[in-house]
């Protein structure tokens, strides 16, 4: 079975193409960014850049795959949870693919397409999952064919946390370079930590627009922006790790993975493993290239879904902008 994968849900056009090959499964990962010149996201101008680059994306992921259409068994799409003309871009293309071909159409939640490639690469079993991007600030867990949130952001994501700062403060974009956020590196050059700086938590839950607004004052006010850096990470980084303990406890659970785009922070990472080694469980981090959005995990989980009969419409696939993870039905686990 081949399954064609299309994601759309923000800045990033992704094509995967995938098999049920135990090794060797991607056949095809394609994808292109939209980066502003300026300031965040638009997603009216991400949107229209997908647009002009989806048929390019997706012709590459064809040669790559030395594949023809025809040989696609289905294709999938993320519909939701996103930026909502980012997704009718990809929406609009999968609809379009389906019907010309004759092939079924597998909708498919975003987050939970992050959940199954991390399964996949990592090969843990039933992992504690702490998933972090720019929208998405989650502690996950599979119960009674569903992935259960334990414990979220009650405000902005850890992602758009970090993302605002480095906008605010012209750190950024880009956002990334090889892996470490511009928050990331800056704060090495950090020497003290300063005072004052929220952390909130609550019970399995965290909040992160006070500190933000915190540090953004402590910039205007003429703070050391590497002291600022390194307030900021630790403290937002410490709070979801000692959510992500509590969940782990909580669910008594021996394995924790990381997912999303932030999972890439090298710095993360290595809190994490130091966590996971007290509470003696396993650590699984998505690969960098498949932690943030890509067609790849779009596609595999569709073929998930596929195999298990899930398929929709194609008068019934639009999107949902607030699709949450829990409210998706697991039938192939």
């Amino acid at each position: 079975m081949i399954v064609l994968g299309i994601e759309s849900s923000a800045h990033t056009f992704g094509v995967g193409i995938v098999t049920e090959s135990e090794e060797n499964f991607i056949l095809a990962d394609e994808r292109i960014q939209y980066i502003p010149e300026r300031g965040g996201i638009h997603p009216r101008e991400s949107s229209r850049f997908l647009a002009e680059k989806a048929p390019m994306i997706i012709e590459k992921a064809f040669e790559k795959a030395s594949l023809r259409l025809d040989n696609i068994n289905a294709i999938a799409v993320a519909l939701g949870p996103g930026l909502g003309p980012c997704l009718r871009v990809g929406a609009t293309v999968a609809r379009a693919l389906a019907s010309f071909l004759k092939k079924p159409l597998v909708p498919v939640n975003h987050a939970v397409a992050h959940v199954e490639i991390g399964l996949r690469m990592t090969n843990l079993r039933d992992p504690v999952i702490v998933y972090l991007s720019g929208g998405n600030t989650a502690v996950i867990a599979y119960v009674e064919k569903r992935y259960r949130v334990f414990g979220e952001t009650l405000d902005i994501a850890l992602g758009n946390l970090l993302d605002t700062f480095a906008r605010e403060t012209s750190l950024g974009p880009p956002y990334v370079v090889n892996g470490m956020h511009v928050v990331d590196r800056c704060a090495e050059g950090g020497r003290k930590f300063i005072e004052d700086f929220p952390y909130v938590v609550k019970g399995q839950d965290v909040a992160f627009s006070g500190l933000l607004t915190t540090a953004l004052r402590a910039y205007r006010r003429g703070e050391d922006i590497h002291n600022i850096c390194l307030t900021l990470r630790e403290i937002a980084y410490n709070s979801v790790l000692e959510v992500a303990a509590r969940c782990l406890m909580h669910t008594r659970k021996k394995e924790v993975m990381l997912v999303g785009g932030v999972a890439a922070s090298p710095i993360l990472r290595e809190k994490f493993a130091k966590m996971v080694e007290e509470y003696s469980a396993t650590l699984g981090v998505v690969p960098p290239q498949y932690a943030v959005d890509n067609g790849v995990m779009i596609a595999w989980t569709g073929l998930l879904a596929y195999k298990s009969g899930v398929t929709i419409d194609l008068k019934s696939a639009f999107v949902r902008q607030r699709w949450r993870i829990d409210e998706v039905e697991i039938p192939w686990r």
